[in-house]
């Protein structure tokens, strides 16, 4: 990949930046943000790390705009973050002012290139862009689902013992308290975790899962998590990067896959240099896809709120 643009030069922006550059996943990786200085001064302080990490990757930030342009792919973390108490939702509007114009911005200086949104809501964020942009859906996706799976994976870790580079998990739906980890497709190196955990205690995993991120801004006071979704974001784009065709929960606009059209939900997708290449539909018992339907229903709820393009 020659060019990445990162809009947003924040704490996310920032550690996916520094995974991004070190991995070597691109030629050129652009900071973008409307705080003067700032992204400047982020990507002079991550280039500065080239020697010792030893990449090639040139790091610059800009205030401007037109820094994307050509971009292979824009990843937008820029937006307000919520406080403790605040759910995702919250911040739809405000986020949403600063998201459209993004989309504006992309489509003059970056017309051919793909798009991964990291901005909460994100789900409804995801969708809002491939509603302006009026792109295919291979060329926007969003971030959630392999920060779930990653905390679920943590946390499956944490009670086991187990490494954790041997647990699987997958996690639908919306990035919220209606997100739906898949117990049953989880697995320890091949064996399903419930031979390990017992009920009630995946229950427990189950659901500080779901509340994940607001744990996280609860401990920390005035910050939420930003390392766990700069390495998220850095997995994606490892994925597209390197053509893995790599198999890895996203937020996809849904086409009729798990009975949902016109809304963008967190699922299993293939990501390679193509983008979302390809959308994996489970199959789901009775109450799985009865949770799955109602987080379906939440996000719809926030689709909802949004003005016309």
């Amino acid at each position: 990949m020659q060019k990445i643009a990162i809009v947003g030069a924040g704490r996310v922006g920032e550690t996916a930046a520094q995974i991004i550059a070190e991995q070597d996943l691109c030629r050129e990786l652009v900071l973008i943000d409307i705080r003067k200085d700032v992204p400047q001064g982020v990507a002079l302080d991550i280039y500065q790390t080239a020697p010792l990490f030893r990449f090639d990757t040139l790091v610059t930030g800009s205030n401007t705009p037109s820094s994307m342009r050509n971009a292979d792919l824009i990843i937008i973390t820029a937006g307000f973050p919520r406080k403790p108490g605040m759910s995702r939702s919250d911040v739809l509007e405000a986020n949403l002012a600063i998201i459209d114009p993004i989309c504006d911005e992309m489509l003059e200086h970056a017309p051919d290139a793909m798009v991964l949104v990291v901005s909460n809501p994100v789900d409804v964020l995801t969708y809002r862009v491939w509603q302006r942009t009026g792109w295919p859906r291979e060329r926007v996706f969003g971030q959630a689902g392999v920060l779930d799976a990653s905390r679920m994976a943590a946390f499956i870790a944490m009670e086991t013992g187990f490494s954790s580079r041997d647990i699987t998990t997958i996690v639908l739906g919306g990035h919220g308290d209606s997100m739906v980890p898949l117990s049953r497709y989880c697995t320890v190196n091949g064996v399903p975790v419930a031979h390990f955990i017992e009920e009630e205690k995946l229950r427990q995993i189950i659901q500080r899962t779901r509340e994940g991120g607001a744990e996280i801004l609860s401990l920390r006071g005035n910050s939420s998590a930003y390392d766990a979704p700069g390495a998220a974001i850095a997995a994606m784009v490892e994925a597209i990067a390197r053509n893995r065709s790599r198999v890895l929960p996203c937020v996809a606009i849904l086409n009729g896959e798990y009975g949902a059209s016109n809304v963008a939900m967190g699922v299993p997708a293939v990501l390679n240099q193509q983008g979302l290449f390809q959308v994996i539909e489970l199959p789901l018992s009775a109450d799985e896809n009865a949770d799955f339907q109602r987080s379906t229903s939440a996000v719809g709820e926030d689709l909802a709120k949004l003005p016309a393009v």
